[in-house]
């Protein structure tokens, strides 16, 4: 623990530095860049010192997760750090002081944070406010967006930046903002209330993850309609009118469990990277992961694939990838998975890093192992790749729910190293519960949502930001 003054001093100098980063759209620093550089020119021998193989990455532009990048909005995947972010968190960002949180989206400079609870509060007020599974607040200082409440009636579990203000919210809500909203709306930041024009809902399941780019929003979930038109998990939608785009109609099947669901999306480039449960895209080989070319009209699955997935775990987890997300640069991206332990021989609770540009059946770079714990989410930033679940270990492909040889204590969140796969020192800790659910890496920090109350040894209720030093 800092002392007071000395650490009001460093959170009120790294917030100016991260809001002034975060939207004025500097690039990331030389470091980032090349860790990034690095981590694609000897991924070769990476794979070999992993024992697995690998084609030669080239880059794929530039990246776009959770969150579109234009303007000023930024998300985990889009943004290149110049090095490893602090492990002592910034003392502003509020309390959610119930449930989970499950997305953030940055808008500008102002955070929101989706998830299934009730109640928040900012920090260092004893004033409990009214919250259901929605709220804002400002990156700068921390305070809760007063006129922001569109209170959806069910959980939120994806967001994504739009323009002009608004914000993206998908789940397995009905309405948000009192007015109907079947999974998916889109939200004006001033007031809570709905965007009129925008007219998608989607049936017959829930919506997982969105996407923005441009003038495409991409939706997943286990949904079967969106806007009435037969959609299976995975749909396109022009993102101001929300109507469902005839050229986008790549179709998850042979589910891997008991219906076809899209766990986690994110776009680099002209590829959009897939991952949940089926067995197909297209009907073509594609077991829990696929990177689909939206660069063609229409779009197709691309010829990459990797069968790594394809193995069972614990019969308790018939699919067991769940986040992921592409390098500043496109090149590689990375997937975390559940799934129980299962050893070195097997990508069971683990961490793996791909090339998004490799020939023919694609192996991992590397993959690094907890042991037993799954992890549910992933950023890369260049510099690093954090990872966030109910972890007890990195480092630990021997691991049977215990430290084999080798193994480091990272108890919640961790960090990789882009180009050797193993743990950085990094290691702030926080209170294990159900894990980390979101990850947002912006150009001043690391924003972290979970269902626990401390992160890096301090109390941050469910929500926290590690800035960059």
């Amino acid at each position: 623990m800092l002392a007071r003054t000395a650490r009001t001093a460093r959170t009120a100098s790294a917030l100016t530095a991260a809001v002034a980063l975060a939207t004025a759209g500097v690039d990331g620093g030389v470091t980032g860049r090349a860790a990034a550089a690095s981590a694609a020119g000897t991924s070769t021998a990476a794979a070999s010192a992993a024992g697995t193989s690998t084609a030669a990455a080239s880059a794929a532009g530039t990246s776009t997760a959770a969150a579109s990048t234009a303007g000023t909005s930024a998300a985990a995947g889009a943004v290149e750090h110049p090095g490893v972010v602090s492990a002592d968190p910034v003392d502003t960002t509020p309390h959610v002081l119930d449930g989970i949180v499950n997305a953030i989206a940055l808008v500008g400079g102002t955070v929101v944070v989706g998830g299934s609870f009730s109640e928040v509060r900012d920090a260092g007020s004893a004033r409990v406010l009214e919250r259901a599974n929605l709220f804002a607040y400002d990156l700068a200082s921390g305070r809760i967006l007063p006129d922001f409440a569109p209170d959806p009636d069910g959980p939120v579990s994806a967001l994504a930046a739009g323009t002009s203000g608004t914000v993206y919210a998908g789940g397995a809500f009905s309405e948000a903002g009192g007015v109907p909203a079947a999974r998916l709306a889109r939200l004006r930041l001033s007031d809570g209330a709905p965007v009129a024009s925008f007219r998608a809902h989607a049936s017959g399941g829930a919506v997982t993850s969105l996407v923005r780019h441009g003038s495409r929003l991409y939706v997943g979930g286990d949904f079967t309609r969106v806007g009435g038109v037969r959609r299976t998990a995975l749909a396109r939608l022009h993102a101001a009118t929300g109507a469902v785009d005839p050229a986008f109609t790549i179709t998850p099947g042979a589910p891997r469990g008991p219906r076809v669901k899209v766990y986690a999306m994110a776009l680099a480039g002209d590829r959009l990277a897939v991952d949940g449960s089926f067995g197909t895209l297209d009907g073509l080989s594609r077991p829990q992961l696929g990177l689909i070319d939206v660069g063609a009209s229409p779009a197709k699955v691309a010829s990459w694939r990797t069968d790594v997935y394809a193995v069972a775990c614990k019969p308790t987890f018939p699919s067991y990838v769940r986040g992921l997300d592409f390098a500043p640069d496109g090149s590689y991206f990375v997937v975390v998975t559940s799934g129980g332990p299962g050893g070195p021989g097997k990508p069971c609770d683990s961490t793996a890093r791909f090339e998004t540009r490799a020939r023919g059946e694609t192996d991992p770079t590397w993959m690094n192992h907890t042991g037993g714990d799954t992890l549910y989410s992933v950023a890369v930033t260049g510099a690093a790749v954090y990872v966030g679940g109910h972890q007890r270990w990195l480092d630990n492909p021997h691991g049977r729910d215990s430290a084999g040889p080798g193994a480091v204590a990272r108890p919640g969140i961790g960090a990789i190293h882009p180009v050797t796969g193993k743990a950085l020192r990094w290691n702030p800790t926080r209170t294990r519960g159900i894990g980390v659910k979101a990850f947002l890496a912006h150009r001043g920090g690391l924003l972290v949502g979970s269902d626990t109350t401390r992160l890096g040894r301090e109390y941050h209720a469910r929500i926290g930001m590690f800035p960059l030093p």
